[in-house]
Parts: C-alpha cells; sequence; structure tokens
C-alpha cells in the first residue's frame, strides 16, 4: 500500500482551513482509533471523510469484507483509488456530502438485524472536520430514534472524532459544566464512551484544540419514549438559559399569555425543583419534562407549533408596523 505521506506529496494535497480539515498521519493513531470500534473482521464499514487515506489503511489491515468511503473534496479521491487498487473487490468510493448522503440502502440486507438484537456487523468510522461533527451527529441521532438511515440495518456502531470540548458535552453527566443539550441528546439515545484523547500536535495541520475519539452505541430503549422534535424542543428550551433556573428556560415552551401558570404546571407535574440549574437535571426530569409537556401538546395541539423566538420577533416588529400604518393613514388624510 501506499503511504499516506506518499499520497499526499504525489497529489500534492494540502489540508484546507475553511473546511477544518485536519490529516491523522501516525498509524499507532490510526490503528488505535479503529480498535476502539472493536472487532472488525468480515465487517462492512462506512468511513466518512477519509481524507488521504489515513484511517483507511487500518480499516483496511483490519480484514474487513466491505470499505465504503464518502469523501466531499474531490482532491482526495485519486488518492483514495490507489488505495482502493491495493485491496480489489473490497472498496467502494463515493464523491458526496455525508449531511445529505442517503444510507439506507448502501449495506447488503442480510446483515439488518432486530432492534432488540446484537448491533449488525456495521461500523460508521470517521475523522470529521470539525465544522461538520455537531449537526453530522444530531442528524445521526435523529436517524437513531427514528431507526432509518444507517440505523435501518439496527444499532449501528459509530466511532468519530470531535473536539475534545464537544466530546466532553457528549458524555458529560449531571451536575458537570459541560453538560448540555448534546449530552441529553446523545446519551438518551446512545451509550457513549469518550474513549481517548489525540493530542493537537499528532494532527497536520495542528489544531487549536486536542481531539477525542467517542463511540457510541445506540440504546434498545431510549431513556425518553418521545418524538426526536419533543425532546429536542423540550431539552434546547431548557438549556436556553444555562446559567439561570431551569423555569426560565422551560417558560420558553409556552406563549407569553399564561406562561407562567403553565411552566409551574409543566414543573409541579413532573416533580422538578424550578431553581435548579439546566446542567443539574437527571435524564430522569427531562423524561418527565417531556412526557408532562407532551400530554399538554395532545390537550392543546397548538403548542406544539408555538415558536418563542419568532414571538419576540413579532414583539419588536409591533411598534414599527404600528408607526408605518400611521404614516400611511395620515399619507392618505
Amino acid at each position: 500500500l501506499p503511504t499516506v505521506g506518499d499520497i499526499i506529496k504525489l497529489f500534492r494535497l494540502k489540508a484546507q482551513k475553511q473546511l477544518s480539515q485536519n490529516f491523522l498521519l501516525d498509524l499507532r493513531l490510526t490503528d488505535k482509533i479503529v480498535r476502539q470500534a472493536g472487532e472488525l473482521k468480515n465487517a462492512h464499514v462506512c468511513e466518512v471523510g477519509p481524507g488521504p487515506g489515513g484511517i483507511t489503511r487500518s480499516i483496511l489491515s483490519a480484514g474487513v469484507e466491505q470499505l465504503l468511503l464518502i469523501e466531499k473534496d474531490a482532491r482526495f479521491i485519486p488518492g483514495l483509488q490507489m488505495l482502493s487498487e491495493a485491496a480489489p473487490g473490497k472498496v467502494r468510493i463515493v464523491h458526496g456530502d455525508i449531511l445529505t448522503y442517503k444510507m439506507e440502502k448502501v449495506f447488503p440486507k442480510h446483515l439488518k438485524k432486530n432492534w432488540e438484537d446484537e448491533p449488525p456487523n456495521i461500523h460508521i468510522i470517521g475523522n470529521l472536520p470539525f465544522s461538520v461533527s455537531t449537526p453530522l451527529i444530531i442528524k445521526w441521532l435523529e436517524n437513531v430514534s427514528k431507526k432509518d438511515g444507517p440505523f435501518i440495518y439496527g444499532r449501528t456502531q459509530m466511532t468519530l472524532t470531535f473536539q475534545k470540548e464537544v466530546a466532553e458535552r457528549l458524555t458529560a453527566n449531571p451536575g458537570a459544566k459541560q453538560r448540555s443539550r448534546l449530552s441529553i441528546m446523545s446519551q438518551h439515545l446512545c451509550t457513549v464512551e469518550n474513549c481517548f484523547i489525540i493530542p493537537g500536535q499528532a494532527f497536520v495541520p495542528k489544531p487549536e484544540v486536542d481531539v477525542a475519539v467517542v463511540h457510541f452505541t445506540p440504546l434498545v430503549q431510549p431513556k425518553i419514549q418521545q418524538p426526536f422534535e419533543l425532546v429536542e424542543k423540550v431539552v434546547k428550551s431548557v438549556f436556553q438559559f444555562r446559567r439561570k433556573y431551569c423555569f426560565r428556560g422551560i417558560g420558553t415552551l409556552f406563549p407569553e399569555s399564561g406562561r407562567l401558570k403553565r411552566t409551574e404546571e409543566l414543573m409541579m407535574t413532573a416533580n422538578v425543583d424550578p431553581t435548579l440549574r439546566p446542567f443539574q437535571l437527571s435524564m430522569s426530569q427531562f423524561r418527565n419534562l417531556c412526557n408532562t409537556y407532551r400530554k399538554m401538546c395532545d390537550e392543546d395541539p397548538s403548542l406544539f407549533v408555538y415558536n418563542y423566538r419568532e414571538e419576540l420577533r413579532q414583539k419588536k416588529m409591533r411598534p414599527f408596523l404600528k408607526s408605518t400604518s400611521q404614516t400611511e393613514e395620515e399619507n392618505q388624510l
């Protein structure tokens, strides 16, 4: 196999800052990342953003059955083709964007497992550009919740890199200052493990931050059994004012008229202390909030479509609209 260094030189590849690309060239580290995915012998693997192919080589060395490479940056395709020629019949290269790429049909049907069974022999692995990592994991968590996308095959496992602080948010426990929307959204749907830290200087070019490798295994039963959109709305609202008491953020779920009464009703029914800060709430408290909010939405369907920011925007527009209509009246006179 050509080394990654050879490929970079041959095709004069440079990491693009605007795409937040950072290459990992140390084979010991790429092997270590791939080991976190578990046993890959005869597995089907999708690697996201392989770039010059550092992790790709380590995946191929693990004896996989099939490797699908999804790369957005066309400059890397010729180098990946060289790697694929060294492993005939094993590698498929897709020039595309993982955020829009449909993964429902990329693996053979016979690999499908029931959700309650062991995870299928399918793995997603990737050293993600920082700009993509958070929107992508939110998208995949929604797929986990709906059992579609790469999770149509069962509880597909993921091994991905994130900025260290994002990884800390993904794995933070109640009370930790990194506890955030990401902590709840990921931990209610998956077992999330922060495997190890890679120092920034191991990458080319060196990013300002260290990088963490995180492993996800979808749970058989989510901790909160409500639709993804509802959980996300409640969690986003709670963390909207993360330094204030949690009732402040929860209030943004309700229109201004009747806000206080409904916020009190939600918190009393869910049995949540209104003077806790958002990062102090446990998963079961979030579950109670979501379940109670769901009941309130079932009783008043207009509630779920209510948007706090839109109401604020319209409030700010009111004086302007008033003065405009006054001017129009005066003009008509």
